[in-house]
């Protein structure tokens, strides 16, 4: 496919067009439903299809970077084992979350039976075989498990990323060969700067005849006013059978300090969007009481609502001062520690 195309092909659905594109997906995207695991529900959780994959997970995620925050690692522990206990069966982590203490407290809340309950993610930073081998079993150590359910590459926020985890020797080559192995069981990939990044990356996985499982991006109630993931990438994403993963819902309360929307408005528009998980940062016992609260109570918003919403929001987000993620290196770990790529 050239180029031009590709991006074209991007942009000319809105998301409203897209919803119904997973069913004209599943003929296209590997079947991997006879491996697909039942985990038990809660009645008042919203679940969903992972993409094409045949799981079926808690429509919101457990964000692993405020797990591993808490002075006290028994109220880490506490916090998993409650979201778990009330419905939340997607848990998000990363090799470099909290120098991996996010992954070690995950992996002691884990024991006992709750990792059956679970579907487990990590990410990985490195870019070449031996760095992703490398973090893979520090991950699998620390999550104390023998198979991750989906592994990402992380933070893929350059434009030569693509390059390098496709190339020789490159990432892609360890995780497919751990995949084969049974460490892991699908992979996807994740990054927050710009959407043109994350096309390029479904571009080269085309031109590998490679087919991610997921990807995760930025879905929120700025993001459609400024290089927007959900208006570019998802509906691709979508198309394919890939599962979408929206995070920075609140852009770490940047986007809530805006005063233009409050949390819960914020939980269900991620929600109402054609993805199959939102997943938010949980750091205390209310923020898991909001998460699961707006579970509860959604109802997916109409074209009005949602309008309604991003017009309070467009003259706020016109410029990115309150998606840091995308403007600054604030949230960018491996900017900041190269090494972490190989």
């Amino acid at each position: 496919m050239e180029r031009r195309d590709f991006l074209k092909s991007a942009t000319v659905a809105g998301v409203a067009a897209v919803t119904g594109a997973t069913a004209s997906a599943e003929a296209q995207a590997p079947a991997r439903t006879l491996n697909a695991v039942a985990r038990p529900q809660s009645p008042d959780m919203v679940y969903r299809q992972l993409g094409t994959t045949g799981e079926k997970v808690s429509a919101i995620g457990m964000g692993g970077f405020h797990i591993g925050k808490q002075e006290n690692p028994d109220e880490s522990i506490k916090l998993i084992h409650t979201a778990i206990d009330r419905g939340i069966t997607f848990m998000d982590n990363c090799w470099d979350y909290n120098d991996g203490t996010s992954e070690v407290r995950m992996g002691q809340a884990l024991r006992n039976g709750y990792r059956d309950k679970v579907f487990l993610m990590t990410k990985i930073d490195g870019r070449t075989k031996s760095e992703y081998n490398k973090q893979l079993e520090q991950s699998m150590g620390r999550l104390q498990t023998d198979v991750i359910d989906l592994v990402q590459f992380h933070e893929v926020i350059r434009m030569e990323d693509p390059d390098r985890i496709f190339a020789v020797d490159g990432a892609l080559e360890a995780a497919v060969a751990a995949r084969q192995a049974g460490k892991i069981r699908y992979i996807g990939f994740t990054g927050h700067k710009d959407p043109s990044v994350h096309l390029r990356m479904l571009e080269m996985a085309q031109k590998h005849g490679f087919h991610f499982d997921t990807v995760q991006m930025p879905v929120n109630v700025m993001d459609a006013h400024f290089r927007s993931f959900t208006h570019e990438v998802m509906p691709v994403a979508l198309k394919q059978g890939i599962g979408v993963l929206a995070m920075k819902t609140f852009g770490d309360n940047f986007i809530l300090s805006s005063n233009t929307v409050k949390p819960i408005e914020a939980l269900h528009y991620g929600l109402t969007q054609p993805v199959s998980v939102v997943i938010t940062g949980i750091d205390r016992m209310d923020i898991l009481d909001q998460a699961l609260e707006a579970a509860r109570t959604f109802k997916p918003m109409s074209q009005t609502e949602v309008a309604s919403l991003l017009g309070r929001t467009k003259v706020a987000a016109s410029e990115g001062k309150f998606e840091l993620f995308k403007t600054t290196s604030h949230f960018d770990g491996t900017a900041q520690n190269p090494k972490w790529l190989g």
